[in-house]
């Protein structure tokens, strides 16, 4: 059975992207309160991967997971994408006009946000996760109450679904990143010429000096490698210096590494985070 540390409770989304990767695998959820216990829990046992939220394309990118993936040495083996629809649930023998607090994580809160505003009798109550709101509610059967969740929580604790598809934009996806112990690569099936990888992760900083950025694009472009997301991070004690992570795709796995030799003298330091197959909506 494989170990999977994710940031957030059973029902959640987390949860959800866990079982659709892993989908034809028996897995043991370690659920955390925070991304780096996430990490931690990786650190503690060498044989636990993790799933990891990564962007959102309404919150945008969880910036501070990018320095915990970074550090922490770990490798990107795959990645999942999925759909946010958020509905709202209250104790099996209530309605809506028995409801005046509605807990959910405050994310999810401010996505339903369209439907808050046609509710102003519920009292919107920040939370820990989504699945957690209606697990305790469930648990302690507190009346009155209802949470924003995914449906997958919802019925998984027995809650009454009152109305799906709440959340204010329909296109909300987010990206996860399935992540490992190095040494595990290979036993989970992802080194990178048996699956064939068409996507990285790389990380790189770059000297202070005028066109640096823009040389390293320019080799990229050279070698027809795609760059899909571009993110910059400031380095702590050094002014004006920055961490940039990228995402590349490309066709071809020896050209890709030719533009990796080609822009590392460039560099103050870079790093391949993963190299893994890119998320095919029908695999």
């Amino acid at each position: 059975m494989k170990k999977v540390a994710i940031q957030g409770f059973e029902g959640s989304y987390h949860d959800i992207a866990t079982r659709l990767f892993f989908k034809d695998e028996d897995t043991e959820l370690i659920c955390c309160e925070t991304f780096g216990e996430v990490f931690e829990a990786m650190a503690a046992d060498s044989d636990v991967v993790a799933l990891v939220a990564i962007e959102n394309t309404i919150a945008g990118s969880l910036l501070h997971n990018y320095e915990l993936l970074r550090e922490s040495g770990v490798v990107i083996v795959g990645e999942q994408k999925l759909r946010i629809a958020h509905c709202i649930c209250c104790l099996p023998d209530e309605d809506w006009a028995d409801l005046h607090e509605v807990h959910s994580h405050p994310v999810a809160l401010a996505q339903c946000e369209a439907f808050l505003q046609r509710h102003p009798e519920l009292k919107a109550v920040q939370a820990e996760d989504t699945a957690l709101s209606a697990k305790e509610i469930m648990e302690k059967q507190l009346r009155g109450h209802a949470a924003i969740c995914s449906v997958h929580a919802a019925n998984l604790y027995g809650m009454r679904i009152l109305q799906e598809n709440i959340e204010t934009n329909k296109h909300n996806f987010t990206r996860f990143l399935v992540v490992a112990n190095r040494w595990r690569t290979d036993d989970l099936c992802v080194e990178s010429v048996s699956r064939q990888a068409d996507k990285a992760n790389i990380v790189f900083s770059l000297p202070h000096e005028e066109g640096s950025l823009s040389a390293i694009l320019s080799i990229f472009t050279f070698y027809r490698i795609n760059l899909t997301k571009i993110q910059s991070l400031p380095i702590i004690g050094r002014e004006w210096e920055y961490m940039f992570y990228v995402d590349v795709t490309f066709n071809n796995y020896t050209r890709f590494r030719q533009s990796i030799d080609a822009v590392r003298p460039l560099t103050k330091e870079i790093t391949i985070l993963g190299e893994y197959k890119a998320f095919e909506s029908n695999r």
